[in-house]
Parts: C-alpha cells; structure tokens; sequence
C-alpha cells in the first residue's frame, strides 16, 4: 500500500499518492497511464459495493468481475491474487477518505469547525469499519502504531485538536481518541456486545464534545 507517513514533527495531514513518473516528449503513456488508473479505481469501487453489500466473504474474484462487466483474467492480471485485491481496496478506501478529508464538503471536509469536523472524522471511520472492518483488522496487526493509515489518522487529529482549541499532551489525546476507533474493538462491540454502530459514534461525539472547549459566546 502506498501511504506517505508524515514526519513525528509535523502535524499537517499528508495525501496518500503515489510519484508520478515523467515520460519522454511524445509519448503515449500518460493517457495509457490514466486510463489504466481509472479503470483500476472503478474496480476497486465495484468491489467495495460488494463488501458493503456482501460482507468481506461476498468479495471473490468471480463476484468482482461479474458485478464490474470484466473477465476474471482482468482483475487476475490488475491484482495477482485475492489477498492483493484486498490490499488495493484498503489503499483505495484511505485515499477516498483522506481526500474527503482534505478537500471534500463539511461535516468532514475543511469548510466545516474543527469540532464538527473531529466528529464526523469518528463517524465515518466507523463506517468503514463496519463495512470493511476485517480488512483494517488485518491492516492493524502490520505495524499498526508505526505509520501508514494510523499516522495519517494521528496528524489529522492532532491539527483539529490544535484548531479546536484543546491544551495539554495532545499526541497522547489524540492517541486515546483514536484508540476508541481500533477496528478489533469496533468489531467486537458490534458483533459480540451488540452495539450498534450509531451507538458507538454517539459516544465517540461523547468524548469528542469534553475533551473539546466550548465556544465561547461573544457579548
């Protein structure tokens, strides 16, 4: 997976990307290029669908390239294996997200107050969860603490504490907000303890709303 892990120092949320090579003048690989990572992303939202859908257990090659219009030598050939097509959703998944988070429309995206904006951060991770959660279980247990989406997920909160107002150790605030959001936990208080996931974002805005000040009123 491609993620790029900002420095321990700097508290601004990176994109997820990959580096763009530069072809010589004339060339046809830009449009070849693209084509090719658009026709990868619209695979990777047909498998999603499915997940959302079907559960993790519905997405087989075969449900991907039935429901995408594709042979199965296609997704064989774009993604190796199903363990690979797992890892290419994940990735895909986090860019989404990060890209609704930096660029996209409030509650989540930067038009909206910090608060709101940690709020919404809390509910939509767990939808991801919900949907996809065994492959971020999966992702957790790899270097969970060490980089890659959690980093991401860390500066993120780090700049809208900051925004909001909140003192004190920040890194280790931010780690125990985002302790709530581990995807093992998350599942098992839907699955085992019964929880709803509506339930579990209520108590994430909960924890959110006291750790956050209030806005003061201008007389």
């Amino acid at each position: 997976m491609s993620y790029t892990t900002p420095r321990s120092d700097d508290p601004s949320p990176l994109p997820i990307g990959r580096p763009i090579a530069r072809p010589l003048p004339g060339s046809a690989e830009p449009a070849e290029r693209a084509d090719a990572a658009r026709n990868r992303a619209l695979l990777l939202d047909a498998a999603q669908q499915l997940v959302r859908e079907h559960g993790v257990a519905g997405l087989t090659m075969d449900a991907l390239a039935k429901r995408a219009g594709v042979g199965k030598g296609t997704i064989f050939r774009r993604f190796g294996n199903r363990t690979g097509l797992m890892l290419a959703l994940l990735d895909h998944s986090e860019q989404k997200f990060q890209t609704a988070f930096m660029f996209g429309p409030g509650p989540l995206g930067p038009e909206a107050a910090p608060v709101d904006r940690l709020i919404a951060f809390g509910r939509t991770r767990l939808l991801d969860i919900e949907v996809e959660g065994d492959l971020h279980r999966a992702a957790e247990q790899n270097g969970h603490f060490a980089g890659g989406p959690y980093a991401l997920h860390r500066a993120h909160v780090l700049l809208l504490l900051r925004a909001a107002g909140v003192t004190g150790e920040l890194g280790l605030i931010a780690d125990t907000l985002l302790a709530t959001l581990s995807a093992a936990l998350v599942i098992h208080q839907i699955e085992v303890l019964g929880y709803r996931r509506e339930r579990i974002g209520d108590n994430w805005e909960w924890l959110v709303r006291r750790v956050v000040p209030p806005v003061r009123q201008v007389e």
